[in-house]
């Protein structure tokens, strides 16, 4: 047995505040050498129910919730306009764990946008300028040509934050925190927000 990844997850185990929660088991995930565990599965979808995932970083997660970055005209970004309502999934494979987090979403404000797009290297503040993400490419070439583009309009200069680009932040609703255990027999607790706080259960695996 992986005494890291089966140990058990008990209700005693949990905080009142599934966001301090959160960031303990994150630290613990950063600690214990986690490639990236700012990694996490975003999923979207349609008004008509059309789903789509893929995976970004996250940003920042505080008491107004968790904030991604993107393209505003991506199929995320799309899809998030039409159908402001999201998921995240954070999974830590050497720890056994994941957490999910499900919301509604709403995008940050044009100054934490801004200190978002400033926070990230000089390359990738001049990729959001060259890539119309989401949209058919002719091929690298173009890709290639647009970067350089861009870098020669911003040489010696601050690459600003483009207009179509920005932050979204999911406001939760509920989490789901997910211990391996042996057997499949996993533990899961589930915190629903409530009228006077958080309400917590246990789920069968």
């Amino acid at each position: 047995m992986d005494r890291e990844r089966d140990r058990p997850l008990r209700r005693g185990d949990l905080l009142d505040d599934p966001l301090e929660l959160f960031r303990a088991w994150f630290e613990d995930a950063r600690a214990a050498g986690a490639p990236m565990p700012e990694a996490l599965a975003l999923a979207t979808a349609t008004p008509e129910g059309v789903p789509s995932a893929r995976m970004v970083l996250l940003k920042r997660a505080d008491e107004r919730g968790f904030v991604v970055s993107t393209n505003y005209d991506s199929r995320k970004g799309r899809e998030l306009a039409a159908n402001p309502r999201a998921a995240l999934l954070f999974h830590w494979h050497a720890a056994g764990r994941q957490i999910r987090v499900e919301g509604r979403v709403e995008r940050t404000a044009p100054e934490e946008s801004d200190a978002l797009h400033r926070d990230r290297p000089r390359a990738s503040r001049l990729a959001a300028w060259a890539s119309r993400q989401s949209e058919p490419v002719g091929g690298r070439e173009e890709l290639d040509a647009a970067y350089a583009a861009r870098e020669l309009e911003f040489e010696g200069a601050d690459v600003p934050l483009p207009p179509f680009w920005g932050g979204f932040r999911l406001v939760p609703e509920a989490y789901e925190f997910w211990q391996h255990r042996e057997n499949r027999l996993h533990d899961r607790f589930r915190y629903a927000r409530g009228e006077g706080g958080w309400n917590v259960e246990r789920l069968a695996p």
